[in-house]
């Protein structure tokens, strides 16, 4: 499974969100060592195809296409520097124009903005105006007769122009002092962007640069660290395998211990013999796809290629060992250790890859590993390089050995079943 991910450099997101954190920086430390080899036979070859291109180009130099640079009267290559050219105008002039054609725009927008803001003002004055006139007209006129009726309608015609007249003589003023107000401001805005592209000048750095090279600095580290702690890691594993001397580095090592797929499981223990029926046995060849995607699939994968290699039983009986579990969800493995003490962990079928994982119960908390079982041998996936010829091996060694130096976690607690039949019944039937 390792090699695929590596070969293919892409690893499934539901396969992803298995790992934890752990895994996903070893895994990412592994994945940025295969980009470095591609790199590196990458610009091998493209620097052996650039000597094979310069001789050709030798060869064929007096054929070949050469570009020439203007020169002017003196001889040499002729540049432009714009605002120095006849008819350029100076850098100056060209930064004070654009400098008050900001101010401009900006004293336009904001006296735009009180413009709108007073016509509202006035609008809504007058119009409450008019209608508290009209309401006062209307509430002394209605007692008068109906004679008197158009000699109140004339008066309140001659209100409401005299109101027009006075709205129409304050939105004139209002757009004078708006206009007063525009051109001043343009003037505070000129010299103020003068002032700061002055200071820019001056200065070093920008505050904004600054703080934004910080955070970038402080991100380079954070992955710098983790990618350090991902390096310590594996190395340090390599390491322990080498010095415990328990663990077969290459599969050829412990192909003897393989069963091959024609042996049969001889189970003496009554419980256990009732479970494993000579469905079991290898009827028909098998050719297993790359990743399991449904249940029965898995059953068959168990019985076909776990079963010889004695998955899931105890080193010297042929008990069913107290850690393990059938296909269940990471759910119900942590409803099952959820009143663990630490340290207590189980193996269960994994539905995401042909291999186990390793539900473990922390302090604060549950972790899970994925445990490779795609080749002869079984190893943690993308966190532990060991690689162990029995998944019982796997389990007694990490009794004694820490699965992480950064969460150092040891299996001290086998959980064991809660139901009744076991969840790991089908895989034995």
């Amino acid at each position: 499974m390792l090699q695929q991910i590596l070969r293919d450099m892409y690893i499934d997101p539901e396969l992803l969100a298995e790992l934890n954190e752990e895994q996903k920086q070893i895994l990412f430390y592994k994945m940025r060592e295969e980009q470095l080899r591609r790199w590196r036979e990458r610009e091998e070859k493209a620097r052996m195809e650039e000597a094979v291109l310069r001789k050709t180009a030798r060869r064929k130099q007096s054929n070949s296409k050469r570009v020439q640079w203007l020169r002017g009267k003196d001889g040499e290559v002729w540049v432009w520097v714009m605002g120095e050219a006849p008819g350029d105008k100076p850098y100056e002039q060209i930064s004070e124009e654009l400098i008050a054609e900001r101010a401009r725009q900006q004293a336009q927008k904001e006296a735009e903005e009180l413009w709108r803001q007073k016509e509202a003002e006035i609008t809504k004055k007058f119009r409450d105006a008019m209608a508290q006139e009209k309401a006062r007209i209307v509430a002394e006129k209605w007692k008068i007769e109906m004679e008197d009726r158009k000699a109140a309608k004339l008066e309140e015609e001659k209100i409401q122009e005299e109101l027009k007249k006075r709205e129409e003589e304050e939105r004139q003023r209002g757009e004078e002092l708006i206009r007063q107000q525009e051109e001043i401001r343009a003037q505070e805005l000129y010299l103020s962007l003068k002032q700061a592209q002055q200071h820019s000048q001056h200065s070093d750095h920008d505050q904004e640069w600054e703080e934004q090279l910080r955070r970038s600095k402080a991100a380079d580290e954070e992955r710098s660290h983790q990618a350090r702690r991902a390096r310590d890691e594996y190395r340090r594993q390599s390491l322990r395998a080498i010095q415990k001397g328990r663990v077969a580095g290459l599969s050829h090592l412990f192909q003897g211990t393989n069963l091959s797929t024609d042996q049969e499981i001889k189970l003496n223990d009554n419980s256990t013999t009732a479970l494993l029926s000579p469905a079991a046995k290898s009827s028909a060849i098998w050719e297993r796809p790359a990743r399991p995607f449904s249940r029965d699939l898995i059953v068959r994968w168990f019985k076909e290629e776990q079963l010889p290699r004695r998955a899931g039983l105890e080193r010297n009986t042929n008990r069913i060992a107290p850690w393990f579990h059938g296909i269940i969800s990471r759910q119900e493995a942590e409803e099952l250790l959820m009143n663990k003490s630490e340290g207590a962990f189980l193996v269960r079928v994994s539905e995401k890859i042909w291999g186990y994982a390793l539900s473990y119960r922390q302090q604060n908390g549950f972790k899970h590993f994925l445990v490779d079982a795609s080749g002869d041998f079984y190893s943690f996936l993308g966190v532990d390089p060991n690689r162990h010829p029995t998944l019982t091996d796997l389990i007694d060694f990490h009794k004694e050995e820490i699965i992480t130096s950064s969460g150092g976690e040891l299996l001290l607690e086998p959980c064991g079943q809660q139901k009744n039949p076991p969840d790991y019944s089908p895989l034995f039937e």
